[in-house]
């Protein structure tokens, strides 16, 4: 058996009020000065106010930095260092979507490790010396589970590129699952992160690296999104509770053995189309699934039995990989996600360009099924 890597949390907490346990951690470490990293809406919708309040009433002191903007580049994640050295925070507390945390995890990397400064060095794996500035993160969005994961993903835009960086010392200190907190998720925003989070979970268990401790993750996450996401986009309380686990769980998996196929066809269409990155994830799914379907023994069995299919069991090998993919499929369509990639403004002569991007990517080697650049092209156009 070849070593396996497991890397989570220190502490993590579930459940409406989590929110509140951010004291005890500023307590517990003994912190001095938080740099609140957020944005604008979550601050004018009430939602990051929800945090603030309680370092208000715990006397807790901290300085606001809200510059966070969907797809952040290497400009937003040096002026939060700036930000966060001004403050002279000794720690940061993360306050949002993937955007957010990913843009603390740069923050608090290069804080720690200057020689990185210019954020491009950080692409790939970076032989970083300290662990991040402590991180308490707080997820709004039920999806990308950067809270517990070693990775994130900055955008170049003088390149029209999305890196990915992956780090064991960018891993918050303490996680804060807090339900409450992404009550105010419109349904387009719900769609797409949960659909995120399937992504995670499917292409975890189905990816080179998978293993047994990451499979119960995943399978377990796969059950539970399956189960709960179209009442969560349908705005129930209990569908976004739901979700709050399904997303941490699938962060559990994949953060620890990678992704794919789907997610280093996604990242191009996000840094040249500025295409949410869950939506562009959700709409590559269900093809990208189709593709794989015979590099990945009896695993499509699996994930059609956790989403209810009757007579997964029985059903001959080619037929419940289909069906696995429909359900998938039909999940989307339920959700809302556009089912091809003219709805996301991809035009047929940049294909060259984002096809490159793709097979490039860091996620792309962990796809089951080896590919080519022609491959990749090819798939991009089918979805046109």
């Amino acid at each position: 058996m070849s070593v396996n890597r497991m890397i989570l949390n220190e502490t993590s907490y579930f459940g409406k009020g989590a929110i509140k346990e951010v004291v005890t951690e500023a307590n517990k470490n003994h912190f001095k000065k938080a740099l609140v990293v957020t944005d604008k809406d979550l601050l004018k919708f009430n939602v990051a106010t929800k945090v603030t309040a309680i370092l208000d009433e715990a006397g807790l002191d901290y300085e606001i930095f809200d510059q966070i903007v969907p797809n952040p580049t290497i400009e937003d994640v040096q002026a939060g260092v700036k930000a966060c050295q001004s403050a002279q925070a000794d720690h940061i507390i993360a306050i949002g979507g993937g955007s957010v945390i990913d843009t603390a995890k740069a923050i608090g990397i290069i804080v720690t490790n200057p020689e990185f400064s210019d954020v491009l060095s950080l692409e790939g794996v970076a032989d970083t010396k300290n662990k991040t500035l402590p991180i308490l993160a707080i997820p709004t969005t039920s999806g990308t589970a950067a809270e517990v994961t070693i990775n994130y993903v900055i955008t170049d835009k003088a390149n029209e590129r999305k890196f990915v960086c992956v780090d064991p010392h960018d891993i918050p200190v303490a996680a804060f699952i807090d339900s409450d907190m992404m009550l105010g998720m419109p349904k387009g925003l719900c769609a797409a992160t949960g659909m995120d989070a399937l992504t995670h979970a499917i292409e975890g268990y189905i990816t080179k690296g998978a293993w047994e401790m990451t499979d119960m993750l995943h399978l377990q996450a796969i059950e539970v999104i399956a189960k709960s996401l179209r009442d969560s986009v349908a705005g129930s309380e209990k569908g976004r509770e739901q979700m709050a686990l399904g997303q941490y769980l699938a962060g559990m998996g994949f953060s620890n053995v990678g992704l794919g196929l789907v997610h280093g066809m996604a990242h191009p269409l996000s840094a040249h189309y500025d295409t949410p990155h869950g939506v562009a994830c959700a709409t590559l799914l269900p093809k990208i699934m189709d593709y794989n379907k015979e590099y990945t023994g009896e695993r499509y069995r699996e994930i059609a039995r956790r989403f209810g299919i009757a007579d997964a069991d029985k059903m001959p090998l080619d037929q419940v990989r289909e069906a696995a993919v429909q359900a998938v499929k039909q999940l989307g369509i339920d959700v809302g996600i556009p089912q091809n990639l003219r709805e996301l403004g991809v035009k047929e002569e940049d294909i060259p360009q984002i096809a490159a991007d793709a097979y490039r990517d860091v996620c792309t080697p962990g796809n089951p099924r080896e590919t080519t650049l022609e491959e990749i092209s090819g798939l991009y156009r089918s979805m046109l």
